[in-house]
Order: C-alpha cells, then sequence, then structure tokens
C-alpha cells in the first residue's frame, strides 16, 4: 500500500493518504507508456523542414557549357545535383510525425506512469492550492519545502489563473490540469503537487482501469 503526502501551502507536512495497493497499475502498461511518449513527442514535432529539388531551384534553364571540348565532365544544368547550388537529391520536406494512440492504450500508458509515481512517493497533495496568491515566491517556496526545489508538476482540478501566473516566471515549474495531463508530463517530472480535485479525478481514472 502506497502513500501519498500531505503538505499545507506553507510547504509544512500535515499527513498522509493511503491508497489501495490494487487501485495501482504495475504489472503491465511500460511499453504503453513507452509508446503514448513517443506519440507525445512525435505529434510535437513542427514538421516544417525543407529543402529544394532541382525543379525548385531557380536558373538553369540552359546548358551551362557547351558538351564537348572543354575537357570537363557534361553538364546540362547548374541546378544539378552534383553541383554546388543545385537541388537536394532525398532531402526532408514538410510532414506530420503524428502517431496514432488508441484509446485503451493511452488510458493503461496514463494510469501505469502515474502508478509508477505513486508507488515512488513522487505525487503529493497540497491543501488549499486552489487558493493561492499570484506570486512567484509562493510557489517557489512550497516547490522548495514540499518538493526539495526539483522540477514540478503542478496538477489542479480545474484551471487556476493565479496558479498559472505565480509559476511562469518560475524555472522548471509546469501547470496543469488533471484532465489535460500527458503521460509524458507526468513521467518527466520527479515532483507532481495536486490539488484535492486533481487528485479525486485521479483516484477516479485509476478505479476505472483496476482489475
Amino acid at each position: 500500500m502506497s502513500k501519498v503526502a500531505i503538505y499545507n501551502m506553507s510547504g509544512e507536512a500535515a499527513g498522509e493518504k493511503q491508497i489501495a495497493a490494487e487501485l495501482l497499475e504495475t504489472k503491465r502498461g511500460a511499453q504503453a507508456v513507452l509508446d503514448a511518449i513517443t506519440a507525445y513527442r512525435a505529434g510535437i514535432r513542427a514538421g516544417t523542414a525543407s529543402t529544394k529539388t532541382r525543379d525548385d531551384v531557380s536558373g538553369g534553364g540552359r546548358k551551362p557549357y557547351k558538351q564537348k571540348g572543354t575537357g570537363r565532365a557534361r553538364q546540362g544544368s547548374i541546378r544539378s545535383p552534383i553541383l554546388r547550388g543545385g537541388g537536394i537529391v532525398f532531402g526532408p520536406h514538410p510532414r506530420d510525425y503524428a502517431k496514432k494512440l488508441n484509446k485503451k492504450t493511452a488510458a493503461l500508458a496514463f494510469r501505469r506512469a502515474l502508478s509508477d509515481k505513486l508507488a515512488a512517493g513522487a505525487v503529493a497533495l497540497v491543501e488549499g492550492l486552489e487558493k493561492i496568491e499570484p506570486k512567484t515566491k509562493l510557489v517557489a517556496a512550497l516547490v522548495k519545502k514540499a518538493a526539495a526545489g526539483r522540477p514540478t508538476l503542478f496538477v489542479t482540478g480545474a484551471a487556476n489563473v493565479n496558479l498559472n501566473r505565480a509559476a511562469r516566471n518560475a524555472t522548471k515549474i509546469e501547470v496543469t490540469t488533471a484532465a489535460q495531463a500527458s503521460v509524458y508530463q507526468v513521467a518527466r517530472h520527479p515532483a507532481i503537487l495536486v490539488d484535492a480535485a486533481a487528485w479525486e479525478a485521479w483516484q477516479a481514472r485509476l478505479a476505472e482501469g483496476a482489475e
């Protein structure tokens, strides 16, 4: 049975919550987590790299020099890929790198990623987080005490404007909601601080997949 530490807004310990072992997904889903992270990172690639083929390069309408008598290799166009400034062969062109991930795999991946964090004690509940003032020093102090200064993911049940404002100037801190949190975000942050609403939402998601 795992435990979730509880902190107040001052970063002081205020108790802990027990998590039933049957809610955690520890036996399967490792590959699903990898697939979800790969799909997420592929989806955010811009895919805008582009090169010009010999058809796109300007010029080359005439033969650069006569066919014979120069002692040089014959050339038909200055746009040839073997010449400097010519077209590029097999170069990159704009494309979509998105990968498909079915709903069951995505759900399993999230449960496994969250279960691993819970088992490692990386998730903590912060009481009163939804009422935080929009001050960066408050977030910085909370992270220093409750997360030991590690890169932290703040998760709220609903969008929290004050928390977003307080965290936007802080380094290595990210803010999201329980519904929008991705497997990539959960997996990459060594510390996760949640409010009461987010904790309830995540518990429900774990319970849905419990066997």
